[in-house]
């Protein structure tokens, strides 16, 4: 009889043991499950936190490009209402006459001062005039064409006349040059 006492109190050790491991077990399972809810936090904040990075980077390249395209081309507006300026002096320096020069001298040299000063301050703000000659090819990117017409002697899309000089500012363009196109079949 004396063995079966001994089973039973083996029975009671491996129960006890058993449920000291099955609650070890729970404890790991419990460690093991909050870890992984933090590992899972982390990389979500992590996630996050690359994101608003990228973000913070975006704006950052967005904004200097928005700053360099107001300094370069912030003044376009005002640019461009300078141009009929250019054009009538232009216009009155090419109309006058030897007898008006010699008669007025001094105020032309003036005038041709003011013109000089400024097509300065034009290339100082970044802009550059386009004059096309006579007998260049048209380009439609840099001209416009006002007319066209049959010219003997020249090649169909060939600049015939400049009514007005086009400008750049920077890399856009500010005003086409305005031309006149020969349409002249080919022979």
């Amino acid at each position: 009889m004396a063995e079966p006492r001994d089973n039973e109190f083996l029975d009671d050790i491996d129960d006890a043991e058993a449920e000291a491991y099955a609650d070890e077990m729970e404890e790991i399972d419990d460690e093991a499950l909050e870890l992984d809810q933090l590992r899972a936090e982390r990389d979500l904040l992590k996630d996050r936190f690359m994101r608003a990075l990228a973000d913070a980077e975006n704006a950052r390249k967005r904004s200097d490009k928005d700053r360099r395209e107001a300094e370069n081309y912030g003044g376009s507006k005002l640019a461009r209402d300078m141009l009929p300026v250019y054009d009538n002096m232009k216009r009155a320096l090419e109309a006058v006459t030897d007898e008006q020069r010699a008669i007025s001298g001094p105020l032309l040299e003036g005038i041709e001062l003011t013109m000089r000063e400024l097509l300065n301050v034009f290339k100082k703000h970044g802009m550059e005039v386009i004059a096309p000659e006579v007998g260049d090819k048209f380009d439609p990117q840099l001209h416009q064409a006002m007319f066209e017409a049959p010219v003997p002697g020249t090649k169909a899309g060939e600049i015939i006349q400049v009514a007005a000089e086009g400008f750049m500012l920077h890399d856009r363009l500010l005003r086409p040059a305005q031309v006149g196109v020969s349409s002249m079949p080919a022979s």
